[in-house]
């Protein structure tokens, strides 16, 4: 071997070691990062969780459960989606507990792939969770468009003899090819990727057991969570401090803040009667929970009672769990 051959034998040694050095100290870069990112981020306990509800038709009765997996989209527990039902006018527009106050007391629940609907003094309807051969409808929720498939004519008939017995409406389900809604159309501040079936907003609305006692106190009567719909509701804290909560972890899901929950007309409808008084606890809410200035262009004049959350990691969540608030 000549001195050329050594000297190129070198080079490519010289090379080979640097490259190996090269990327062992880019490997220990990450780890340094991820070791400082993890130090950063902070967890405090701020409560547990006390109820989990699941809303399988949109305006229905709620259905609590005591564990949840909390999918990107929403809720689910057995068969169950929440809002993943929805009743609508016969031209596809949302009908609502707003327009049609009875639609709280509808039970819908999905067993052994049967859904079932109940009310009082109606007899128990089944039907099958799918039913591919029936016609796809083109629905408005909210004036955004969004698609269900139709659950037939009994279905139809059992909501119409229930509600009024004069209108006819139609009961449509999200299947996961059919057009969903996004948020972000009608309200900026949700990421433009979201997407859920039919909820107002978002995926998951978040409530403490302090702040439903705060509003009680001042009504000087008991109103149950079920009234504001929310699909977890969290003990052991102050009255609104899931205001500030931006970031929680709820077992093994993460959780993110979006906005506060803007309150409407649906919140006088009582859950256990159907009957709307238009009036209260709204007005009560009016009193002390509306925005500041700066964030009336969001909320308008609507009260502030509970707080929209998207789902940054998807998990399993159990009542019991304890709650803790995330911050960097």
């Amino acid at each position: 071997m000549d001195l050329r051959d050594l000297a190129v034998g070198a080079l490519a040694q010289n090379r080979r070691t640097a490259l190996l050095l090269g990327t062992g100290a880019a490997l220990l870069g990450l780890v340094l990062v991820y070791k400082r990112t993890r130090k950063a981020e902070k967890s405090v306990r701020v409560g547990a969780v006390s109820q989990i509800f699941i809303h399988p038709l949109k305006s229905g009765r709620a259905r609590p459960v005591a564990l949840a997996e909390c999918q990107k989209m929403c809720l689910k527990s057995g068969e169950m989606l929440d809002r993943h039902w929805m009743v609508v006018t016969e031209d596809g527009h949302m009908v609502t507990g707003r327009q049609e106050p009875r639609l709280v007391l509808v039970s819908l629940t999905c067993e052994g792939g049967q859904v079932s609907l109940n009310g009082p003094n109606m007899e128990e309807l089944k039907l099958p969770i799918h039913q591919p051969d029936n016609p796809v409808m083109d629905c408005r929720l909210f004036g955004a468009d969004v698609q269900g498939r139709d659950c037939g004519d009994a279905a139809s008939d059992w909501l119409g003899r229930f509600l009024t017995g004069e209108k006819r409406f139609r009961l449509v389900h999200f299947e996961p090819q059919l057009k969903a809604r996004r948020p972000a159309e009608s309200e900026p501040l949700f990421p433009k990727s979201e997407v859920v079936a039919y909820p107002d907003y978002g995926p998951v609305m978040l409530l403490s057991e302090a702040s439903i006692q705060d509003l009680n106190s001042r009504l000087g009567k008991e109103i149950k969570p079920e009234q504001f719909r929310p699909n977890i509701v969290i003990s052991g804290c102050k009255a609104f401090d899931e205001d500030s909560w931006e970031e929680i972890q709820v077992g093994s899901v993460r959780l993110q803040r979006v906005m506060s929950c803007g309150r409407c007309l649906f919140t006088t409808v009582d859950p256990e009667t159907g009957v709307i008084n238009r009036k209260e606890p709204l007005e009560t809410l009016k009193s002390y929970r509306l925005c500041q200035p700066e964030e009336q262009h969001i909320y308008k004049k609507s009260p502030l009672f509970g707080q929209l959350h998207t789902v940054k990691r998807a998990g399993v969540l159990q009542v019991g769990d304890p709650v803790y608030k995330i911050s960097r």
